[in-house]
């Protein structure tokens, strides 16, 4: 969806965070929009980093990349000699070249290690998330990560197959799964998505990298200055709907999340599931819409 983002942010001279750079299309898109447009670049796969640099090379200095998740986006703009920006895009969740590489083991339909890791170089890996975990705390990430109702079969099929020596890939993982649930899809869904959707948001904390995004915006946007949000499950979704309420801080410019054409679904199946969400800046402060904000809270 890489027309409606541009589209959203309506780039001119200024400076841009693109928050998920990726492969580097929307980057791409923002450059070409506008001469004199800038980018901060956010990535915290440094594969996706490699090949956005190698996309984006014929614009020189005009893209500047930073390996970091984009809740640190606050340093990684100071790291820039930055306090504020014109606008920012986050296009959220995991890639397709991330769901691609069995090595990575996001997916269930390729045999690989259980990781799930966006940033192979750091932190636990869903394997060792789950062997950490007692049966009871990985059912409750499988339920509130998952939207998992029947998590606690299987967190215990899991659990079983762990200490039977029987999970070591993915497919192990999958297998586990259908154990516990059958192999029955409900509305065409794997019975094995939501456990893996779970298991990589869990590892990756990508709800609080989220969070900590939302919460840097005022601070980072300038007046005026536009944001637009990719969201891929409606976790990340009711996150960035409730960041954009508050109309003492935001504008919004969709009414509605905006969805992939039947075109564009037909080419990325991935972006069927997209929802897109922009607003403009229109506070001067963020501290001028808190307090009422609390008062109303009550």
């Amino acid at each position: 969806m890489r027309a409606p983002v541009v589209n959203a942010l309506a780039p001119s001279a200024g400076v841009y965070v693109d928050a998920t750079v990726g492969g580097g299309g929307h980057t791409e898109g923002i450059l070409e929009a506008h001469p004199e447009a800038r980018v901060i670049a956010l990535d915290r796969d440094e594969i996706a980093l490699a090949a956005a640099k190698e996309r984006l090379a014929r614009f020189g200095d005009r893209v500047t990349f930073v390996k970091t998740p984009f809740g640190e986006v606050v340093a990684a703009l100071a790291s820039a000699g930055l306090t504020q920006v014109d606008g920012l895009c986050a296009d959220l969740g995991v890639s397709s070249p991330q769901l691609d590489e069995a090595a990575r083991g996001m997916s269930f339909r390729r045999e690989g290690p259980i990781d799930m890791r966006m940033d192979r170089s750091s932190g636990e890996t869903a394997l060792e998330l789950v062997e950490r975990l007692s049966d009871d705390e990985l059912a409750d990430i499988i339920f509130h990560y998952g939207e998992e109702k029947r998590s606690r079969r299987i967190a215990r099929s899991v659990k079983r197959a762990l200490a039977e020596g029987q999970l070591a890939t993915t497919l192990d993982l999958r297998r586990a799964i259908v154990r516990a649930v059958g192999p029955v899809r409900v509305g065409g869904v794997d019975p094995a998505t939501r456990t893996f959707q779970a298991l990589r948001i869990a590892v990756n904390g990508e709800l609080e990298q989220l969070e900590a995004l939302l919460g840097a915006l005022p601070d980072i946007i300038r007046v005026d200055g536009r944001v637009a949000i990719l969201s891929f499950h409606s976790l990340e979704d009711r996150l960035v709907k409730r960041a954009f309420h508050d109309r003492e801080i935001w504008a919004p410019l969709t009414k509605k999340p905006v969805v992939a054409s039947e075109e564009e679904g037909a080419a990325n199946p991935r972006a069927r599931s997209a929802k897109l969400r922009a607003a403009r800046r229109i506070a001067t402060t963020p501290e001028t819409a808190m307090p009422r904000r609390k008062a109303k809270d009550r």
